[in-house]
């Protein structure tokens, strides 16, 4: 242990000198200087990194030996580090301090190939030394077995919540998550844990809750409940106190979101101006109502973000994105530090992240080329030291700028979007467009990632529109998006190609359309439709029947999304039924003749593979340029390292054939 400790505080601390140690975290440049796949898609080799409330303590995720994540905890005063939990048969991920002593994480279960999705993790805590080991919530896959160790274990419907922002306490808030209406909205039953001794305290709730929202000293003030497709938030004065309604909504529309209390008494809410875009506010308890003028308010953009309080619970800024990651600070402090910070580490997004009582500040730094490197910033002398990097492996040097762009669509209405081109050109290229998921989403964002980073080193121009229905950009661009499944969403797609066309970026005869979920939907759709305008496809798990999304037994779609969001979003399926028929790609499968690559994952819930199987049935018989793939032990989305690196090595060979340099 104390060699494997010893090894990890110079990964962490000393990170030159770990690189020289380990020649794998050293950027790969095989062939005519490519980084490898495996390069873009490997998992983080650090993350979650925290520190203590007092700034003592530094909490992380590392590897060992064979690539499982442990958490170690590292004494900043002496730089001694220890390994507080491993698992021969899981990998910890999400922990969080509980107080300046004591940690909670979660696990995730480990097969044969790799680690799985994030599931029935459990809950365990223990102290920065590794001592006071507890179970407080049972693994999903092992309770039965666990059952007969673990005493007052609370059962696996429990899941983390919050841990408490008050000194001194033990306790941490979790949620017993029911479905009590078959499987409408779930109901989030708030628990009060101690961490020590495994005490539960239920928490009164006046509906069937969705949310919470605790004040500075960990007492729930506000709950979110759900009825019959309204959401309604409640509040009360205190512990003691009745629950009384501040406000209703449609659940769909997210028109009240509190975030957070404040000591003075406010509370700070999301809600839409009059053109329907959302700022922050502060909600006035006394008179129930917004204030007029909103806190923050950006042009364009939707308030998206999280507030950032002092120990007393004094608002002092707000983290949130717009074309980039940034912060908005109230309180002068803490705006100088992100100054400084910010000319010591030039085009990046620097987030504080900034415990209570600590003379250093955790500073999270990324770029749209850079993956990501924890630093720490010295207060009283401004000095700036490096933790660790996420992705060593990765050379910023060689990544290509992702840039933010506006195009307007035929109707007029303008769509946001980002535009990533290779390093070594800048015009007529061959071009991926990358259609996002959701689709009711903000589906990009400016950070470094690796689908579009690796089709860029391959000398393709990646563009990802943010088309109508995307969230994040404002009322009406998102309401725009109904009922246009197939329509003006689909115009939007091709609009967006004829504006790199005109803006010289992109061959119109090498253009690629690939996407995921809602993206594979467009990809089908969009090779039958433009055929003339695409030249390939690569879809996985993508809707192929708009219809089989909400008639499928066991898809995870809920009751909500089927009565409420369905009708009015994408259509009703009795009344729009013929509307909805003329855009399913599988009812005009025939009518597909392009290359394409279609896969699916053999336990997706969201988009079960048979999607995928009556869709491909249907169009092999016209088109025998389709490969099709199946992952069996993947879900919504590529998981595993080596099912990324099978499907985007295929992805590499069959962009090369059809609009790279071996294209005919």
């Amino acid at each position: 242990m104390k060699k494997i400790a010893l090894l990890l505080c110079a990964s962490l601390l000393a990170l030159s000198a770990a690189q020289a140690q380990n020649p794998a975290d050293k950027p790969s440049t095989p062939g005519a200087g490519l980084q490898k796949i495996e390069d873009f898609f490997a998992y983080p080799r650090y993350s979650e990194i925290q520190l203590s409330p007092d700034g003592q303590f530094l909490a992380a995720l590392a590897p060992d030996k064979t690539g499982k994540r442990m958490l170690a905890v590292i004494d900043l005063n002496n730089m001694q580090a220890k390994i507080v939990a491993h698992f021969n048969d899981a990998q910890v991920f999400r922990p969080r301090w509980v107080n300046n002593k004591r940690l909670v994480y979660s696990v995730t279960e480990q097969n044969e190939k790799s680690e799985t999705i994030y599931q029935g993790g459990g809950l365990y805590a223990v102290d920065r030394d590794g001592t006071n080991e507890r179970q407080l919530i049972y693994r999903r896959w092992r309770g039965i077995m666990e059952r007969k160790i673990a005493s007052r274990t609370l059962d696996v419907d429990h899941d983390f919540f919050s841990a408490i922002p008050q000194a001194g306490t033990d306790d941490i808030y979790v949620t017993q998550v029911r479905n009590e209406k078959s499987i409408k909205r779930s109901t989030y039953n708030l628990v009060r844990l101690n961490t020590v001794d495994g005490k539960a305290t239920p928490v009164q709730k006046p509906g069937q809750t969705t949310d919470w929202v605790l004040d500075n000293a960990g007492q729930p003030r506000i709950a979110i409940t759900y009825d019959d497709g309204q959401q309604s938030a409640y509040y009360r004065e205190g512990e003691d106190s009745a629950w009384r309604k501040l406000a209703s909504w449609d659940s769909m529309k997210a028109d009240f979101t509190p975030l957070q209390l404040g000591a003075d008494g406010a509370l700070y809410v999301k809600a839409p101006k009059q053109n329907g875009n959302k700022a922050l506010y502060r909600f006035n308890l006394q008179k129930n109502a917004l204030e007029k003028t909103p806190l923050i308010d950006v042009d364009g953009f939707d308030f998206n973000g999280r507030l950032v309080f002092d120990k007393n619970g004094r608002l002092l800024g707000a983290h949130l994105e717009t074309d980039a990651p940034g912060t908005v600070w109230f309180d002068e402090k803490m705006r100088a530090i992100q100054d400084k910070v910010d000319q010591l580490l030039p085009g990046k997004a620097n987030r504080l992240q900034i415990p209570h009582d600590s003379p250093r500040v955790l500073v999270q730094s990324s770029s749209d080329t850079d993956p990501g490197s924890v630093w720490l910033y010295e207060i009283a002398s401004g000095n700036l030291s490096p933790v660790a990097k996420t992705m060593p492996q990765i050379d910023p040097a060689q990544m290509a700028q992702k840039d933010f762009i506006r195009y307007k669509a035929r109707d007029g209405l303008e769509i946001p979007g980002y535009l990533t081109l290779p390093r070594n050109g800048k015009k007529n290229l061959p071009m991926v467009l990358m259609v996002h998921g959701g689709p009711f989403v903000r589906g990009v964002h400016w950070r470094w990632e690796a689908t579009s980073q690796f089709l860029a080193s391959r000398g393709y121009a990646v563009l990802e529109p943010e088309f109508r229905g995307s969230a994040g950009y404002g009322a009406k661009l998102y309401e725009s998006g109904k009922k246009e499944w197939g329509y003006k969403m689909q115009d939007d797609l091709v609009d967006a190609v004829k504006w790199a066309v005109s803006q010289g970026y992109a061959d119109p005869k090498r253009i690629c359309i690939a996407g995921a979920s809602y993206g594979g939907y467009a990809v089908l759709w969009g090779l039958i439709r433009d055929p003339d305008l695409f030249q390939c496809g690569i879809s996985w798990v993508g809707v192929s029947d708009i219809n089989l999304m909400f008639n499928i037994s066991w898809s995870d779609i809920n009751e909500e999304g089927s009565k409420y969001y369905a009708p009015e979003y994408i259509g009703d399926l009795e009344k729009d039924a013929g509307r909805l028929k003329a855009v399913s790609p599988l009812h005009h499968a025939q009518k597909l003749k392009k290359p394409l690559i279609l896969a699916y994952g053999g336990l997706d819930l969201r988009v079960p593979i048979v999607h995928g199987t009556k869709f491909y049935h249907s169009v092999k018989e016209h088109n025998p340029q389709v490969e099709w793939l199946e992952y069996k032990d993947e879900g919504h989305g590529w998981y595993f390292l080596d099912t990324n690196v099978d499907f985007w090595s295929r992805a590499e060979k069959f962009l090369d054939k059809h609009i790279g340099p071996n294209a005919k």
